[in-house]
């Protein structure tokens, strides 16, 4: 609990700093571009949140490391390990050129330093004949760590697209961590889980529900990466948590993640890293966050955006409830993870056939007060 607090107040106070001065950095540190297929703000709004997260943790993990609140030598390891990812996103937020393949190698690299560093290695899917293959072959477990780890890192960057959304998930799948590490008693993931529930909920002061800041690619893959870490580590050093449980807790952004490889590729024929506009969040804000029909203003659309994001925390719960309680049993795991993918598909395609349920539909109120009108963005062709 010291972690948790500390971290928020670490985190609010770093936040605070760079919000009051980024603008004095010039256009580098803001995201500028109000047009692109996937903004969802007014205003230009610096985008270097994971400079403050980093920060944060580390300054937090080195003073619990001092009174003994987090082990000091694999907490600061675990922070070396998400150097490269961290880096390379906080690089893209500052100067804009930085590729998609560079940062995925970066977090590869990022994923195998926690391999031979902290020795977090996907050994089991708890599926026999997978597990068998495991065992044998190093490599393939290797492959499977790095593909999953590199995955999730970049997945939390897909569902960063609305104000607190990534960061509300992220807490509630932190939240899910922490109380597993605890009934198993394991230190350092326990620890390292309660900081970053303490230093996102610090960030969110300034990011929900208004934007005063945005996590930035910096930002999302840091969250992703230790995120990532902590359920491979859990299912690596507790034999008697399932490898379910991983899968299931973040499967959220993870399907997010292969439902956008599979629309963007195979149904409209475009590249798999293109962006585009209708991820399930967007596609929530455009039709199911109304305005009633009149002229959109800057505060309105603001409003929309806010009252977006607790949709798809409500849908991550789904999933992250069932596994927190049933972390050991695969069969429940089973059917959550089926229940969750049931119930993202047919919202989505409800959506995308404009049949979504009347009761799903939220209208916000017309502003008085004329402000900025906002520009509506349509989906570019492939």
């Amino acid at each position: 609990m010291p972690n948790l607090i500390s971290g928020l107040l670490i985190c609010f106070l770093i936040t605070f700093l760079i919000v009051r001065y980024a603008r004095l950095a010039g256009s580098a540190a803001l995201d500028n571009d109000l047009t692109g297929v996937q903004k969802m703000h007014a205003t230009a709004v610096p985008r270097v949140g994971g400079i403050a997260l980093a920060s944060a943790v580390a300054l937090t993990l080195a003073i619990g490391g001092w009174f003994g609140t987090n082990p000091r030598t694999e907490s600061f390891q675990l922070l070396l390990c998400a150097m490269p990812a961290v880096l390379s996103g906080v690089t893209e937020d500052l100067t804009k050129q930085v590729s998609p393949a560079t940062r995925l190698l970066c977090a590869i690299a990022s994923a195998t330093a926690g391999v031979f560093i902290l020795h977090s290695v996907i050994g089991r899917v708890d599926l026999p004949l997978i597990d068998s293959v495991l065992v044998r072959f190093w490599p393939v477990a290797l492959g499977l760590t790095l593909l999953t780890v590199a995955g999730l890192t970049n997945a939390m960057n897909i569902i960063d697209g609305l104000n607190g959304l990534a960061g509300g998930v992220a807490v509630l799948v932190f939240s899910s961590i922490a109380l597993v590490a605890h009934q198993v008693d394991d230190w350092l993931v326990l620890s390292v889980a309660l900081t970053m529930i303490g230093t996102i909920m610090g960030f969110l002061i300034w990011n929900y529900p208004i934007a005063s800041i945005f996590l930035g690619d910096g930002g999302a893959y840091f969250t992703g990466f230790m995120m990532a870490e902590l359920v491979v580590l859990l299912t690596a050093r507790h034999a008697n948590i399932s490898a379910w449980y991983a899968a299931v807790v973040t499967i959220y952004p993870a399907f997010e993640t292969m439902f956008s490889i599979y629309r963007r590729r195979i149904v409209r024929g475009c590249a798999a890293g293109k962006p585009d506009g209708i991820h399930l969040h967007t596609l929530i804000f455009r039709r199911l966050m109304r305005n009633g029909g009149y002229p959109e203003t800057s505060r309105q659309r603001t409003r929309r955006n806010a009252r977006t994001s607790p949709y798809l925390w409500a849908i991550s719960l789904i999933s992250i409830v069932p596994a927190t309680f049933f972390w050991e049993n695969q069969v429940v795991l089973a059917a959550t993870a089926v229940t969750f993918v049931a119930v993202y598909i047919w919202l989505y395609v409800s959506i995308v056939k404009f049949r979504a349920p009347r009761w799903l539909v939220t209208y916000v109120r017309q502003e008085e007060t004329p402000a900025t009108t906002s520009t509506t963005h349509t989906n570019p062709p492939c």
